[in-house]
């Protein structure tokens, strides 16, 4: 079987997390950039990329790596790619996107025209055609400048992989899946602790923990532009990767994954979205402040993104509630704390210095996960005598 090279772009500082995933799905890293991790993989590994990795944004077929200053440059790159390897003569092509970053290339739509000309230029001559139908599947083409290195690939995902299918309600500053998965990973968190989010908002890191801890491939029930791309797929490595992952769910798990909210529609929110996950009964989502926050068991987790502030009007509410949460969290008994932000003052009112604190960009903003850890549990055996 073929082997491409395939690219999973990701959240910048988390390239680590995606880089473990693809490595644990037993395939070979090739390279690892900002915002991206390359691997090599075949047809059957895009399907089970796209199925199964959480904390991938989407995962793009490399067609051609070049350097570019002009547009000759650019058109004739393009062009000396090899497109009827990958393209069938009725296929739709086109450019969805392109992004230029410290390039004398920067125009993002002459970028796309000119990408656009060289690939029917190829097209025609190995296929002896001077007219494309484009009526056949979707080929959307993604093309990437960074300092005058031109990266060109094909889309396989479609729409972004954080789009799993079960969010169709969503609170305000909602935090995407793929995001939440990979800091729920960067956590010690296992399926045998607890956790409690107490702004859980749509449920994005009670319902992504779940599905972890069911073992539930995050785009199982969710469809992917290249299901199309016969010429290069078989249709039956998708059916055969949806079954893996079936087989792979333990539907015998038991959790203690809770999610609060001060909103009680946005629980309601919340509750629908975890039923169209599947993990309804394995998350209790609770109408209750932060102020109300305690358990009576020992070693727990609290994974949550609290409000920002980020209108005018909120940010005079920040300081009580940033107090809150430190209050909550000291009656808690050797419990950790993670937490994603973008209120530089956190610290200062929860009323402690993280242990760690890594900056990473949720969308535009620029956010803090704050890592206030607490002890280890003892071991095993003596785990059930601490939490009596």
């Amino acid at each position: 079987m073929k082997t491409f090279e395939l690219v999973a772009p990701c959240h910048f500082g988390l390239e680590a997390v995606t880089k473990r995933e693809i490595y644990d799905l037993g395939y070979e890293i090739a390279r690892v950039e900002d915002g991206r991790v390359t691997f090599e993989g075949d047809a059957e590994a895009i399907c089970r990329a796209n199925i199964f990795l959480r904390s991938a944004e989407r995962v793009l077929l490399l067609v051609g790596r070049f350097r570019a200053t002009t547009y000759d440059e650019l058109f004739e790159g393009i062009k000396a790619l090899p497109w009827e390897e990958y393209l069938p003569a009725n296929g739709k092509f086109w450019v969805k996107k392109a992004s230029s970053i410290k390039s004398k290339l920067f125009s993002p739509s002459d970028i796309q025209s000119i990408a656009k000309k060289a690939m029917v230029e190829r097209m025609k001559k190995s296929c002896h055609m001077d007219w494309f139908p484009e009526d056949g599947a979707a080929y959307p083409v993604r093309i990437f400048l960074l300092k005058d290195e031109v990266m060109v690939t094909l889309d396989t995902s479609g729409d972004s992989l954080h789009k799993r299918g079960y969010r169709l309600m969503t609170s305000k500053a909602p935090l995407t899946e793929t995001l939440a998965a990979a800091l729920l990973m960067l956590t010690p968190w296992k399926k045998d602790r607890i956790l409690v989010d107490p702004f859980c908002g749509s449920g994005t890191f009670p319902i992504e923990a779940a599905m972890m801890a069911a073992n539930i491939a995050p785009g199982m029930n969710r469809e992917f532009t290249a299901e199309q791309w016969t010429n290069l797929i078989d249709r039956k490595l998708w059916y055969e990767a949806v079954w893996e992952a079936q087989e792979l769910i333990d539907r015998e798990v038991s959790v203690d994954i809770q999610g609060y909210d001060i909103d009680g529609e946005v629980v309601k929110a919340a509750r629908e979205n975890a039923r169209r996950a599947g993990v309804e009964n394995l998350i209790h989502f609770q109408q209750r402040a932060v102020a109300d926050l305690h358990h009576p068991k020992k070693y727990g987790f609290i994974i949550t993104n609290p409000p920002y502030g980020e209108r005018l009007e909120d940010k005079e509410d920040l300081p009580a509630l940033y107090r809150q949460i430190g209050q909550a969290f000291r009656g808690l008994d050797a419990w950790s704390l993670y937490m994603i932000t973008s209120y530089e003052e956190a610290e200062r009112y929860i009323g402690r210095k993280a242990d760690k604190n890594r900056k990473i960009y949720n969308g535009m903003i620029k956010t803090y996960f704050y890592q206030f850890m607490g002890p280890k549990p003892p071991k095993r055996q003596n785990l059930q005598k601490a939490e009596r």
